[in-house]
């Protein structure tokens, strides 16, 4: 199976909308670890006065932990994936929010540049054909000094990681997807984990894009060396 990408992905994401939320709440620590990187941001005053982009906001997990870190925030969200956007869109707590439908590669002639403060994309990076080119759109958006959290599934050294990544999809997430109709996706979903960077190489991608003090963040769980919060902010020419 090769990955899947731009209309093909949203598209599969568009028939797994119906089951997403469940599936992700049946996995420890989704929400709670969502939450964490949110507040890793750093946001000050709960948010009040600035503007959030959540790129690839899926059905809303990620903007509901902004909105619980920065409360007061602006939050725009933006995806490719309608059905997503109609599961997010529908919670009773986004009113308020912008909601965008657009590939995030498109968003440099709809969003002004430099009008962001903050950026957070969870689970997006590994998805994207051309990881680079979106940074550089990410920098572009934000203001200077501007603040990035990525969360994303990015393996550490040991191959004890890749180990348990691979027995938690064979045995809980595929089975899974396969009940509900969508096992192309959770095929992807495994895939597209082991075949992205190592937390160390995203590291190095943030920095190469221009970003400046990046760190990697460990979340807890079974997650751990799994998933990793990076942070960073805009660098100069931003």
């Amino acid at each position: 199976m090769t990955l899947l990408r731009d209309d093909d992905l949203s598209a599969a994401f568009d028939h797994g909308s119906a089951a997403y939320d469940r599936l992700v709440a049946a996995s420890p620590g989704y929400h709670a670890h969502l939450r964490r990187s949110a507040r890793r941001l750093g946001l000050p005053d709960g948010g009040r006065g600035l503007r959030v982009l959540d790129l690839g906001c899926g059905t809303g997990a990620s903007t509901a932990a902004l909105l619980a870190a920065a409360p007061y925030a602006r939050i725009t969200g933006v995806d490719a994936s309608d059905g997503m956007l109609d599961r997010a869109a529908a919670k009773s707590w986004a009113q308020g929010v912008d909601f965008v439908h657009a590939p995030v590669e498109e968003l440099a002639g709809r969003l002004r540049p430099g009008s962001f403060d903050a950026v957070f994309a969870g689970y997006l990076f590994r998805n994207l054909a051309d990881p680079d080119k979106v940074l550089d759109l990410v920098r572009g958006l934000l203001a200077p000094d501007g603040r990035l959290a990525v969360h994303e599934y990015t393996l550490g050294g040991s191959p004890v990681h890749r180990a348990v990544w691979n027995t938690v999809c064979a045995t809980v997430i595929q089975p899974a997807g396969r009940l509900t109709g969508d096992a192309e996706l959770y095929r992807h979903l495994r895939r597209s984990v082991v075949e992205f960077d190592t937390a160390p190489a995203f590291a190095r991608r943030l920095c190469r894009a221009g970003f400046t003090d990046v760190r990697v963040l460990p979340l807890p769980g079974w997650q751990t060396g799994i998933t990793h919060t990076f942070v960073g902010r805009a660098g100069e020419g931003a």
